[in-house]
């Protein structure tokens, strides 16, 4: 064991945070800022490579406290082109309503700025398993073992330390996505989609087919419920085909758990954020808005306990607060996808052949308006019943 391995084990840290993606990172860095002693561990080197299409929206945005370089931003978007069954609608609207960009750089930035506060990172160090003991938590990595008053867990979906606070998902609880980057001319990318995204309904069980504008690049991939998406890789094959991608593309896959669903994200000593605790929209699949703030919520809420003197039951409080800022939105964002892909042909054929319902879709991308509000004024003026 080296000499920093030994004295990172033999301290005690305010705040454990194991995984360095965005939720992580924010966790970090607002943990850095309100001047907890912060340990982050990743289990990856960063840069690496992320699967996903990259769309980061105005609201995920709008929970940073720092502007994100323009070098960063690969491609603007103010609309987005519906496709099912041969029928599709564009829609824009007059401001941005997302960015594009590479995850492998936006994850490094993020872990960049959680750095600037002071705390510790250890990338490339993997976490085995957390335990909550009466006073502390301990983490074990192939390095040591580490102590904390607490611990974040913002691993993501697919690690298996959140076992310590709730069991894994059920395949009703989560989806898989498949994605490829096909590389292209700006040019081109700029001609085919101008400033939206493509977004294609009826081609997966419970999800849809992507295609997003990147500099060099188009991201295609598509996701579905894993119980109703039985062949990924025969889809996304499927999928280019039928698009005009016809080389050779190497395919990657992840899983992504459905928001909306009551899960436990909190324990004695641990908190869960982001795709650890669920926090996904259940019908588009975005997260990082939620990755973001849930972290965040959670570095605040142990540092009023750390810092302030505040009751350890006040670990409560993380769950309201994320219940108050995203919880109803994430719970009618799955009542709305099972209704669409219930009645995939009458919903979808209703989606597509009124500008007007994606036009109102896109003020819930924009979060001017929840998926409740959508979902009430969809059934007052076309009838999902």
């Amino acid at each position: 064991m080296s000499q920093d391995t030994f004295e990172g084990a033999a301290c005690m840290y305010d705040v454990i945070i194991i995984g360095g993606g965005p939720s992580g990172a924010s966790a970090g860095r607002r943990a850095g800022r309100l001047g907890m002693k912060t340990l982050l561990l990743e289990k990856e080197k960063f840069p690496r490579y992320k699967p996903c299409g990259g769309g980061l929206s105005e609201h995920a945005l709008s929970y940073l406290d720092f502007e994100l370089p323009q070098d960063l931003i690969e491609w603007e978007v103010t609309g987005a082109n519906v496709i099912f069954k041969g029928q599709s609608v564009k829609t824009y609207k007059d401001h941005r309503l997302s960015v594009l960009v590479s995850r492998d750089k936006f994850d490094n930035f993020l872990l960049e700025k959680a750095k600037e506060t002071g705390i510790d990172v250890h990338t490339g160090e993997k976490v085995l398993c957390c335990r909550e003991m009466p006073d502390c938590v301990e983490v074990d990595t192939r390095e040591g073992t580490y102590r904390a008053r607490f611990a974040i867990v913002a691993e993501g979906v697919q690690g298996l330390v959140k076992t310590c606070v709730r069991p894994t998902d059920n395949k009703e609880e989560y989806g898989i996505c498949v994605v490829t980057e096909v590389p292209a001319e700006e040019k081109k990318i700029e001609e085919r989609l101008g400033k939206t995204i493509e977004l294609h309904f009826g081609v997966a069980g419970g999800g849809y087919g992507w295609i997003f504008p990147h500099k060099t690049y188009y991201s295609v991939g598509i996701g579905g419920v894993i119980k109703d998406f039985p062949h990924p890789k025969e889809s996304i094959l499927e999928f280019l085909r039928d698009n005009g991608f016809s080389g050779e593309y190497k395919l990657h896959g992840h899983k992504i758990p459905w928001g909306g669903i009551k899960r436990k994200v909190a324990g004695s000593r641990v908190l869960l954020s982001g795709d650890a605790a669920g926090f996904v929209d259940s019908f588009s699949g975005e997260g990082l808005a939620y990755a973001i703030s849930s972290g965040q919520f959670a570095a605040e809420v142990i540092a009023g306990i750390c810092m302030q003197g505040k009751n350890l039951k006040d670990l409560t409080r993380y769950e309201a607060l994320c219940r108050t800022e995203f919880g109803t939105h994430l719970k009618y964002s799955l009542m709305f996808s099972r209704i669409m892909h219930r009645f995939p042909d009458r919903t979808f054929k209703i989606f597509t052949s009124d500008n007007k319902m994606v036009d109102k879709y896109l003020d819930v991308v924009d979060f001017t308006i929840n998926y409740k509000d959508f979902l009430r004024w969809a059934l007052l003026n076309f009838r999902l019943r």
